[in-house]
């Protein structure tokens, strides 16, 4: 990565709101250097990550989540002295900086008396709410950037339940959010403060709302690996997606093709699926064991880390399309004449309906020109062996030629 410094990061966000780029935020997480926020960029045209800006951050960061409509506003979870803090943070202009200058701290959500798991910003568009979360309870905040203020409107307390972990904002309803405990995922309505439907006896590390289909959400959990939800019907899960080996810590879909979905976990492993459901899906999956339980295909598995991963990110349109790209490339490079038959005659028929109907057009047209590419090799290698087959037939004792005897000679 050009501009980055090295560092240990539990911490990555998508920001959203930077229109027409691939951008994603950082936040390191070390016991004996100075944190840091990395503003990081894809670029496309070096297929390469570029530091934006780095910028001093006072304490060891555990949760970074980026504004939906301000992609200069962030919110970060760190230690603060014995205890938790969270605070807003706007970046400042660099107008061309090498150095970067100190991040701007807008407000703080200071009413929390237990450990802060996390902060919850709606995802679609401007909205004057923030949820934090702790151990043992959920504020909603009402928040204003520009006179730097937070109020807290409404807190809900967990009572009996065991300790709160994390959450997702439903973007289909800003009066809703799913929260997780060790063993139970509970909706919660905001304006009441209430518990509705829960999942029980599940140990739940992470929870993801479709961002198209209303009443589905994702959860990634300790033993199994991600599970696909219908809130209307909670006694089995409509899809399972065992992937990995150790806890599966983060889940995330893809915000314009929801049936794509990244998962990650402490096996040091992110995978990415292509789970297609919708609601108008006949019911949940059968229990395990039912001779009609399907697995749904494994796009990917990437294996290439030492350490275990705790965050992924939501892709964007752009990125994924080059990556999808360069990964087929690599597939029809990296194979011979025998193997590439084998491989197209496996893939020709799946990529487009999986990826092609599910992509624009522009990334649909350059898949398209890298399977013709495949195909046009295979033909030449099978006119190669032809040729050479012909070749050898026109010899008077078509032994002297074959590279058995040469060899043995």
């Amino acid at each position: 990565m050009q501009g980055g410094s090295s560092g240990i990061a539990r911490c990555i966000a998508d920001v959203r709101a930077a229109a027409g780029s691939t951008t994603f935020l950082a936040g390191t997480l070390s016991l004996k250097e100075e944190n840091e926020v990395h503003l990081i960029r894809f670029s496309p045209a070096e297929s390469e990550l570029v530091c934006d800006g780095l910028f001093y951050h006072p304490n060891e960061i555990w949760d970074l989540k980026s504004c939906p409509f301000d992609h200069r506003v962030f919110s970060t979870v760190y230690t603060s002295g014995e205890g938790y803090g969270a605070s807003v943070w706007k970046i400042p202009e660099l107008h061309g900086q090498s150095n970067s200058p100190p991040l701007e701290q807008l407000f703080t959500l200071d009413e929390h008396t237990g450990k802060i798991r996390c902060v919850l910003w709606w995802p679609l568009g401007k909205h004057d709410k923030l949820i934090s979360i702790d151990d043992r309870n959920i504020f909603l905040w009402n928040i204003d950037a520009s006179n730097k203020s937070a109020k807290v409107m409404q807190k809900g307390s967990a009572d009996m339940l065991p300790n709160l972990r994390g959450g997702s904002w439903d973007p289909h309803d800003h009066n809703s959010i799913a929260a997780i405990t060790d063993s139970s995922l509970h909706c919660w309505d905001l304006r009441s403060m209430k518990k509705s439907n829960a999942i029980e006896h599940a140990h739940f590390r992470d929870v993801d709302y479709n961002p198209k289909k209303q009443h589905l959400i994702t959860t990634a959990e300790d033993e199994f690996g991600i599970r696909l939800w219908d809130l209307r019907m909670l006694k089995y899960p409509l899809k399972n997606l065992p992937g990995h080996s150790h806890w599966t810590w983060a889940v995330r879909h893809n915000p314009e093709h929801d049936q794509l979905i990244l998962s990650a976990g402490t096996d040091s492993t992110v995978n990415l699926w292509f789970a297609k459901v919708g609601t108008d899906d006949s019911g949940p999956e059968s229990p395990p064991g039912s001779p009609t339980r399907e697995e749904e295909p494994l796009l990917n598995s990437y294996t290439d880390y030492e350490d275990s991963i705790y965050g992924c990110f939501r892709i964007s349109q752009a990125l994924l399309a080059e990556k999808m790209k360069l990964h087929v490339l690599s597939v029809v490079r990296a194979h011979n004449s025998t193997s590439l038959l084998s491989m197209l005659l496996m893939r020709l028929p799946i990529v487009p309906s999986l990826v092609l109907t599910d992509l624009p057009f522009s990334a649909q047209a350059d898949l398209f020109v890298v399977h013709i590419i495949g195909v046009v090799e295979l033909l030449l290698a099978i006119l190669y062996t032809v040729l050479w087959y012909m070749e050898l037939m026109r010899w008077p004792d078509s032994t002297a030629c074959d590279p058995r005897t040469i060899a043995s000679q």
